[in-house]
């Protein structure tokens, strides 16, 4: 039988996306979880492991709660001290849910967001000493004379819950841009007491390089003191032309970040057609997009000059090809599901899941894919202290999750 050139033509990205599956099947000494094809089936992993991974073992059942309905793009969930849960709608609310799933109020005080496109009011986050000093954090698309830009404001939860007091605007990165995409954005306490804060090149070509531009704060990890001052051991404090809050530079799209138990920074960043990475983020480290990257552009063109490494540049230590759109990220320490302690949970837009990483040695070693068949997409994840997850799904009628073991 023969076969038509062009048959083996449109064969061949499959076959060898095949082929790169086998071998990675051989270096891991497992099937992949993941089987279908690449979008970039010529491009190798750095190491064996780095994409791919083997499936982990199954988990125990797990019960899914329906707490509140009727959210509009929920946007970030907060566990609070009694039950209750904080979240953030994309439009510009955030309310508390109650711990019997009562939905409350818009709270007072959120300043204006600009809610177009990708934007909105994004991460909440508490303030280490919440229980006394009732503070929290937020992050939001600040609308500015010429355009918008990610800002992060605190402001004093009243006491009866209704408002925020005290709100101040702590961080607006700069530049400003006229455009509706790529945010970030996430907030994270770390051991350290410090803030970080991820942001997004703001997407267009015209950006982009913005992530490698020091005097600028887009497609970077910021990191600042709870009042917004500027930590004096950050690594560009004094560097010319450089933004002295530059934790990290080479980011994308970082919708995803947490610290893990023994106080390592985590964040998973998204890519275009492939390319979706798991970073562990390093003082002054650069991760290098837009100049080495996983995946194609969407136009199926090469990234840039294709390149996935270069000298100087930090490898993630797992991508994903096809892409699970990132979004929310906790690492797991609780006692309430106990084969998931110390394993990574990753919110999934795209195909709509919760996605659990094994990993050890900073080198994930299994995968499982969770909760696939809801249909939601999930925006964020988070545990409370007793070690249960709440999740919340990206729709016109979001919906606040509540994990517990099943029977």
């Amino acid at each position: 039988m023969t076969t038509h050139p062009l048959q083996a033509l449109l064969a061949a990205p499959l076959l060898l996306a095949c082929v790169v599956a086998g071998a990675q099947s051989a270096a891991t000494g497992c099937q992949p979880l993941e089987t279908r094809a690449a979008n970039a089936p010529s491009q190798r992993p750095a190491f064996a492991g780095q994409t791919r991974a083997c499936a982990a073992p199954r988990s125990a059942p797990v019960k899914v709660t329906v707490l509140a309905t009727g959210l509009v793009k929920p946007w970030a969930v907060e566990p609070l001290p009694d039950g209750a849960v904080l979240v953030t709608e994309k439009p510009g609310r955030m309310r508390i849910v109650s711990a019997n799933g009562t939905l409350g109020a818009p709270i007072a005080g959120v300043p204006a967001v600009d809610a177009r496109g990708q934007g909105g009011l994004l991460d909440v986050a508490l303030s280490p000493g919440f229980a006394t000093d009732r503070t929290v954090y937020w992050s939001y698309s600040e609308p500015r004379s010429g355009g918008n830009g990610t800002s992060v404001a605190k402001g004093v939860l009243s006491a009866d819950r209704t408002r925020l007091e005290q709100v101040s605007v702590i961080l607006r990165t700069l530049p400003t841009y006229d455009g509706d995409k790529h945010y970030g954005s996430r907030l994270a306490f770390g051991p350290d007491g410090m803030l970080y804060v991820t942001t997004g090149e703001r997407s267009d070509r015209v950006t982009r390089p913005q992530a490698q531009a020091m005097d600028s704060h887009n497609g970077k990890i910021l990191r600042i003191r709870p009042d917004g001052s500027v930590p004096p051991d950050n690594p560009f404090v004094g560097r010319a032309g450089a933004r002295p809050e530059i934790w990290s530079l080479g980011q994308r799209n970082v919708q995803a970040a947490g610290f893990d138990p023994q106080g390592s920074l985590w964040v998973v960043e998204m890519g275009t057609r492939g390319g979706d990475e798991l970073n562990l983020i390093e003082k002054g480290k650069n991760y290098g997009w837009p100049v080495i990257a996983y995946g194609l552009e969407y136009s199926g063109l090469p990234i840039g000059e294709g390149a996935t490494a270069r000298e100087g540049m930090a490898q993630p230590q797992y991508y994903w090809d096809p892409v699970i759109a990132p979004s929310g990220a906790q690492w797991y320490t609780g006692d309430a599901f106990p084969a998931w302690k110390g394993n990574l949970l990753v919110g999934s837009l795209r195909d709509k899941k919760l996605v659990r990483l094994v990993i050890e040695g900073q080198r994930v070693v299994g995968e499982e894919w969770l909760l696939a068949d809801r249909g939601k997409r999930v925006r964020d994840v988070r545990q409370d202290k007793a070690g249960a997850v709440y999740l919340v799904t990206d729709e016109e009628d979001g919906e606040v999750w509540k994990l517990t073991p099943g029977s």
